[in-house]
């Protein structure tokens, strides 16, 4: 076997096919689990509920005053989006420094998940005025997902060769899109049946918020059987005597060492302009739909749906093409994809479901296969034993530099009052993104922290 189809000597699972795959299989599974959070409670049902319980809360001139401050009722869950977001940023970081010091990568990944799953099941209990509740509730899910999410995606180059592990990869993202999608259908029928079933809309939500945690929760058994509890190199055994602090100054060694390889930071560049751009695009297409398109709400929910749907085969397509045509060649033709999707949405007409329904399709298509692959690309350019940390910083520019899209995409339609420039603004990213991306000399930079390299990257 040559060095492009093997596993890495340290990263060798020493065990037969059969073990390996129940091991894929629970990866793939923790995907399923966790993706309940993001679809049914991020992506649909906690926005526009959250912010009717703050609603409910504020005063006369509509304001809401969480720890003093005074805030619009209307922004008290896009700011506590954005704080969850700030601090998970430094609990992955810290996090994934210390899984990668004592190797307990599972543990810490599923003790964060149990963490969200419970927080997001306590959700069932908001309702009237609770709103600093479910900020609170919505901070400790949103931090915890983000950190399992990241814990997860260290286990990648153990459980794939070099040569599989674009395959794997987008594998996981469609188990992640079908089970989120599957839990999403089933409590949109239950919210839409609610007068029939005899529950009011706001109690609808709430069984429908605490079904992602109690999901989330039930599959994750999973992963916490099958997954061995180290992801990737042997940590030093010294590691887990070390006091506390030492994780501290982990993180700082690692952050000078990642000087050490300019190739891998320049990946992270290119991933960060274009997946920005994609984050806005999926975050802003439901604004985007009843504001400058006029989709009811029906018609926004039926296209949620769809991309979830689109995107289990959008992933598994892309997969196969990396296999042919490499990874590289294929994220950037998805990159052209999202340009062409972008010009779409800015020229189709108003009040015309079908068309909207159309660019739900090619949202799908391209947004799992895309970071699906930007992830196995990225898990060639880790040196062994930093699986953990290097996985949060890339989670980091998935999440903590999500400003940039919306600064742009809010700048656009400040000046121009039309979304439809503000959407066709998003290009700059993904043409940004796509010369840094053509530029990383990829197998230069898998052979600059020690990897194998595989055949078509």
């Amino acid at each position: 076997m040559n060095t492009a189809a093997r596993l890495p000597d340290h990263l060798d699972t020493s065990t037969d096919g059969r073990i390996l795959r129940r091991m894929q299989f629970g990866w793939y599974v923790n995907d399923w689990a966790n993706a309940a959070f993001s679809a049914t409670v991020l992506t649909v049902f906690l926005g526009p509920y959250l912010t009717s319980v703050a609603k409910n809360a504020a005063d006369a001139a509509g304001d809401v005053h969480p720890l003093g401050l005074t805030i619009r009722a209307g922004s008290f869950f896009p700011y506590t989006v954005s704080f969850s977001v700030l601090v998970s940023v430094a609990v992955m970081l810290l996090t994934g420094t210390v899984a990668d010091r004592t190797g307990r990568h599972k543990e810490l990944m599923c003790g964060f998940a149990y963490v969200g799953a419970i927080a997001t099941m306590a959700m069932f209990f908001l309702g009237g005025d609770r709103y600093l509740l479910g900020g609170g509730l919505l901070v400790v899910a949103n931090i915890a997902y983000a950190v399992s999410v990241a814990l997860s995606y260290a286990y990648l180059p153990r459980l794939a060769t070099p040569d599989e592990r674009d395959a794997v990869s987008s594998k996981g993202w469609a188990y992640g899109y079908a089970g989120g999608g599957l839990l999403l259908i089933a409590n949109l029928a239950l919210f839409e049946g609610h007068d029939a079933l005899g529950l009011s809309s706001g109690t609808a939500v709430r069984i429908c918020l605490a079904s992602a945690g109690l999901w989330w929760a039930l599959f994750t058994v999973v992963p916490m059987l099958r997954l061995p509890s180290r992801a990737g190199a042997a940590p030093d055994p010294a590691a887990a005597d070390r006091p506390a602090g030492g994780s501290l100054r982990e993180l700082a060694r690692t952050l000078r060492g990642m000087r050490r390889y300019p190739l891998t930071l320049l990946y992270l560049a290119a991933f960060l302009c274009y997946n920005d751009g994609i984050q806005t695009v999926v975050s802003q297409a439901s604004l985007y739909g009843s504001e400058e398109l006029g989709m009811d709400q029906t018609s926004l929910v039926a296209a949620v749906l769809l991309v979830q749907i689109v995107a289990i085969g959008g992933a598994l397509l892309l997969g196969r093409i990396a296999g042919r045509y490499g990874a590289k060649r294929t994220v950037l033709g998805s990159l052209v994809a999202w340009v062409f999707t972008l010009a779409l949405g800015y020229v189709m007409p108003a009040h015309k479901p079908i068309w909207f329904f159309a660019l739900a399709c090619m949202i799908g298509l391209v947004l799992g296969g895309s970071q699906a692959l930007s992830r196995s690309l990225f898990s060639h350019l880790i040196p062994a034993g930093k699986e953990a940390e290097y996985f949060s910083f890339y989670k980091v520019s998935d999440r903590g530099t999500s400003w940039m899209g919306p600064l742009v995409f809010g700048l656009a339609y400040q000046i121009t009052g039309s979304y439809r420039s503000a959407i066709i603004s998003l290009l700059v990213f993904f043409v940004i993104g796509f010369a840094v991306l053509v530029k990383v000399p990829l197998r230069r930079a898998v052979e600059a922290v020690g990897n194998p390299v595989p055949e078509r990257l």
